[in-house]
């Protein structure tokens, strides 16, 4: 079952987003649609889950073959990412 989290609006394009913390303990901003995903290391796209893991994978259309589902980083679909990115000093 899919837990409902509290969706936001991305500031740059104006998208819906969530907010996941991820194991390392940072926030990262998602695109608020869940998709299902293959796991695939070394993958071409990456997927945040509810529990905040980081894993590469494919992103697949099918619950039948998928081996979860999870949240898109918002950074790879936002038309504007570098606005809010953290620059290393």
């Amino acid at each position: 079952m899919r837990q409902t989290m509290d969706v936001k609006t991305c500031r740059s394009c104006g998208a819906p987003i969530v907010w996941i913390r991820t194991r390392t303990g940072r926030p990262m901003p998602c695109d608020a649609k869940a998709v299902n995903y293959l796991t695939k290391p070394g993958g071409p796209d990456k997927i945040v889950t509810p529990a905040g893991d980081v894993i590469s994978c494919e992103i697949v259309h099918s619950p039948a073959e998928a081996t979860g589902w999870g949240y898109i980083p918002h950074w790879s679909t936002c038309n504007d990412p570098d606005k809010f990115r953290r620059r290393n000093k």
